[in-house]
C-alpha cells in the first residue's frame, strides 16, 4: 500500500480540511475534519510532511504537529495561490497546499516558538493603542477646527487643542466641551499605557546583549532592535543581508524582462511593522544629517547630494536592515566606516 507522503492541511475555526499525496503527488485522500478530530487523525498517520498556510493560528498547530513526529512547513498564502484550480474551496485549498509543498524550490516559513510569539504580543499591542491615539487625537482636531481652532501637525501640538477644550473661558460651547473632555481623559490614558509598553521594551532591550549591539547602528534604538528579535525569523534563514532586506520589503520590485532590467517601488513584503519602525527611524536620521551636515565624502553625504530624500530614507531603511542582519550573524557591534575625501 502506497504511504501518504505530504498532507495539505487547510486551518479553520471548526471543519479543517486535509489532502494526503505520496511522493509522487498522486492524491490518496481527501477529508473534513472537526478541530478535535485533527490530532487524533494526523496521530495515526505515519511520519510526513505536514504543511499549512502560515497565518497566526498556523505556529500552534505546527508546534502540537511536530510534537507527534511530522516534519511541519509552512508556506505564505501567496506561493499556495498559484496552485489553487479554478473554483476555491477549502478542498481545491489543502491540495493547492499539499502540492505547493512538493515544489523541490518552494519557502518555508520557520514555526514560532511560544516564547518567540509571546516576544511580539508587546509590539502588536502598542500598535493598536498607537492606532486608537492617533484616532482620537484626529477626532479632537476634527471637532475644534468646526469652532475655528486649529494646531500645527503632530501629536506634540495637540496639547495645544487641549488646553482649549479645558479653558473654560474659550469659545467652545459646553455641551461640546463635557464629550470632549471624556475624549481627552481617554487620549491622556493611551498616552500613559503607551509609555508603560515603551518603558518595558527599552527595559528589555537593556537586558539583552543582542539587543544592545543592535543599537550600536545610528538609526537602531530599542524599539527596532527588540523588535527585529522578537518579529524577524532567526537570521540563519537569510543567505544574505540582502535577502533579509527584501524579506522586510525594502528592495524595490523587479518588473524586468527581455534582459532589461526594471524596478519599481518597495516591494513592502515581509513584516510591516518592523518596516515602518525602520523607515521611521531613518527619516529621522536623514533628518538630523540635512539639519546638522554630514561629510561630504560620507555615503549619506553623496546621497543626500544627488537622490531625493524619499528615496534616501529608503536606502538607510535597506542599509539598517542589512547591518543588523550581518550583526545578528557574525556578532560584534558596529563601527562607522572611515570617511575619505
Amino acid at each position: 500500500m502506497t504511504e501518504v507522503s505530504t498532507i495539505g492541511l487547510d486551518l479553520a475555526k471548526n471543519v479543517f480540511q486535509a489532502h494526503g499525496a505520496d511522493a509522487a503527488g498522486a492524491p490518496l485522500f481527501r477529508k473534513k475534519l472537526r478541530r478535535d478530530q485533527v490530532l487524533a487523525f494526523l496521530a495515526a498517520q505515519p511520519p510526513c510532511v505536514v504543511a499549512m498556510e502560515a497565518c497566526p493560528g498556523a505556529h500552534h498547530w505546527g508546534r502540537e504537529i511536530g510534537r507527534l513526529g511530522h516534519t511541519v512547513k509552512l508556506i505564505a498564502p501567496a506561493y499556495v495561490k498559484p496552485f489553487v484550480k479554478r473554483q476555491k474551496n477549502d478542498a481545491a485549498d489543502a491540495e493547492a497546499i499539499c502540492e505547493a509543498a512538493q515544489r523541490p524550490t518552494m519557502r518555508f516559513v520557520a514555526v514560532k516558538s511560544e516564547a518567540k510569539q509571546a516576544a511580539a504580543v508587546i509590539f502588536r499591542a502598542r500598535d493598536v493603542l498607537v492606532g486608537q491615539r492617533t484616532q482620537l487625537i484626529n477626532a479632537i482636531r476634527g471637532h475644534l477646527a468646526e469652532y475655528g481652532l486649529i494646531a500645527p501637525q503632530g501629536p506634540c501640538h495637540v496639547e495645544r487643542l487641549i488646553a482649549q477644550i479645558e479653558d473654560p473661558s474659550s469659545d467652545i460651547p459646553q455641551a461640546a466641551r463635557a464629550c470632549l473632555a471624556v475624549l481627552v481623559g481617554t487620549l491622556r490614558h493611551l498616552q500613559e499605557q503607551t509609555a508603560a509598553l515603551d518603558a518595558e521594551i527599552a527595559a528589555r532591550a537593556k537586558a539583552d546583549d543582542t539587543a544592545r549591539r543592535l543599537m550600536s547602528v545610528p538609526g537602531i534604538g530599542p524599539l527596532i532592535a527588540t523588535a527585529i528579535e522578537a518579529l524577524a525569523p532567526p537570521a540563519e534563514t537569510f543567505r544574505s543581508g540582502r535577502d533579509f532586506a527584501a524579506w522586510v520589503g525594502l528592495t524595490p520590485v523587479q518588473r524586468s524582462t527581455g534582459g532589461k532590467e526594471r524596478l519599481g517601488r518597495t516591494s513592502r513584503m515581509g513584516e510591516r511593522t518592523l518596516r515602518r519602525l525602520l523607515i521611521i527611524a531613518a527619516s529621522a536620521v536623514v533628518r538630523w544629517a540635512k539639519r546638522k551636515g554630514v561629510p561630504a565624502g560620507s555615503w549619506l553625504g553623496q546621497m543626500l547630494a544627488r537622490k531625493p530624500p524619499m528615496l534616501v530614507i529608503v536606502a538607510v531603511a535597506n542599509k539598517n536592515a542589512r547591518i543588523a542582519w550581518a550583526l545578528l550573524t557574525k556578532g560584534g557591534i558596529y563601527r562607522a566606516p572611515a570617511v575619505t575625501a
